[in-house]
């Protein structure tokens, strides 16, 4: 007689407690104490040979007994999981509501702080507001136990939030810190004829960006008795600086001095024109994603048993790229900082990659404060470059770069020719196990194009596997 494991537990409570000899010896039922004769004993233990017996009669009610309890415990289980459900789902989005309300007057706070029209003294107390709006966001609710532990739109929101405080805090300083420095300076009406000023221009002539370069905060700690060690700037690549013609004294003196004369030849044979600012962008992005994330500690994460696969990091880079893009962008008005961003979700120990991979650094128990550390090196110096010789330089440091490493990566110019030939190569191979996002061809090939991490990291894996772009 087969004894379903969800009865065990009834029937060893209807056990006694000192059994009879006969019981012992299978003579009679344990749980009925009646003669077995002509019955069958099923063995209950410890062997088949010894312990205790039961007829088949007293098993059967006690399993049927068992199955109805287990029955009515997942039926107050649902019940209970509906209950918590109906209570939880109004405390989450109340608290999602917070966030995003206190993540649009963040927003909305840098905007003004941005902007000339708003009164500095008026920043100042946007600023605390919001500060103090910020702090009554209380932590987040803890889930009931029926719910999924991991809530990534909970953290993801909180993550915006904490993002737009940053970029808020930075605007608001810097706007307060040139408020300060204009005040302080003299009126100079001397100056209105070489500046071409309006007629009535009271004489003062407000600065909005001032570029003390890389050196200045350290000599002015220094003069207050505060003495930081300077990092030593990150050498170029072996092949980069022969191709720059560069050697490693001259790079001592100044980051990259022939940037401006060299990258636009060697972008032009590669088919970008350095004038073209958004090309130019695109092909920086790429080579901030490749150099600063994708080289180096990343290959030891890729290799380790629980790393994320070809597949995931495919779609993960495709977002990156287009992170990078936006904060090389900002970061032409508002300053190299603005690279923060990329590193803050780049370096994100809990934020799951993209296509709908659920893979997280924090999973990673090896590297990843290596991994960590380069991304933030590499991204420094990008940030260094454009401080020290404009944003230009920096945008021809990392396109340059791009060029060599991936000239047919999302984003250069040779995609759009390697996602042809890679569609060519598709239409002929036998589909029948590849995702079902990788059906329809035309679709497929509309989502390479524009948006490959839309394909999700199972499709972009098996495109990897076969080898299809390269």
């Amino acid at each position: 007689m087969h004894i379903p494991n969800y009865a065990y537990a009834m029937i060893r409570s209807a056990l006694p407690t000192v059994p009879t000899s006969r019981q012992v010896g299978a003579l009679d039922c344990c749980l009925c104490d009646k003669p077995f004769e002509d019955r069958p004993p099923v063995p209950l233990g410890p062997t088949p040979e010894s312990g205790l017996f039961g007829c088949h009669p007293c098993l059967t009610r006690l399993v049927a007994r068992a199955r109805r309890a287990c029955d009515a415990a997942l039926t107050q289980d649902a019940e209970r999981a509906r209950t918590e459900s109906a209570t939880w789902l109004p405390v989450r989005e109340r608290h999602l509501a917070r966030l995003d309300s206190a993540r649009q007057a963040a927003e909305a706070v840098a905007g003004l702080a941005r902007d000339g029209d708003t009164e500095p003294l008026q920043v100042a107390w946007l600023l605390v507001s919001l500060e103090s709006a910020y702090a009554w966001v209380p932590e987040a609710p803890e889930p009931p136990t029926s719910a999924e532990r991991e809530d990534s739109e909970l953290r993801d929101e909180a993550f915006r939030l904490d993002l737009a405080m940053i970029t808020a805090r930075e605007a608001v300083a810097e706007r307060l810190a040139y408020h300060l420095i204009n005040e302080a300076q003299p009126e100079e009406p001397e100056m209105c004829e070489e500046l071409e000023c309006l007629e009535g221009c009271s004489g003062r002539h407000d600065s909005s960006h001032i570029d003390c370069g890389p050196d200045a905060v350290f000599e002015d700690l220094a003069k207050r008795g505060i003495t930081v060690e300077q990092p030593e700037p990150e050498p170029l690549s072996p092949r980069l600086a022969a191709l720059l013609g560069r050697t490693e004294a001259e790079e001592k003196d100044s980051l990259l001095p022939d940037i401006e004369e060299q990258s636009p030849v060697v972008l032009a044979h590669f088919g970008i024109d350095a004038d073209d600012t958004d090309a130019l962008v695109s092909a920086a992005a790429v080579g901030l994603v490749v150099d600063a994330w994708r080289e180096g500690p990343l290959d030891v994460i890729h290799a380790a048993d629980d790393g994320p696969s070809d597949g995931e990091i495919f779609a993960q880079s495709i977002d990156l790229y287009r992170r990078a893009r936006a904060a090389l962008v900002a970061a032409r008005e508002d300053g190299p900082e603005m690279l923060l961003a990329f590193v803050a979700v780049a370096s994100d120990l809990d934020l799951p990659w993209a296509g709908g991979s659920r893979f997280t650094l924090r999973a990673m128990s090896e590297s990843v404060a290596e991994f960590v550390q380069h991304v933030d090196d590499r991204v420094w110096f990008t940030a260094e470059v454009m401080r020290e010789q404009g944003w230009r330089a920096g945008l021809l440091h990392r396109a340059t770069s791009a060029v060599f490493k991936v000239p047919t990566h999302f984003g250069m110019p040779g995609w759009p020719g390697a996602v042809a030939s890679a569609m060519d190569r598709l239409a002929v191979l036998d589909r029948s196990g590849a995702p079902e996002a990788l059906t329809d061809l035309a679709a497929v090939e509309a989502a390479l194009v524009e948006a490959p991490d839309q394909l999700g990291a199972d499709a972009l894996d098996w495109i990897s596997r076969q080898a299809l772009l390269g």
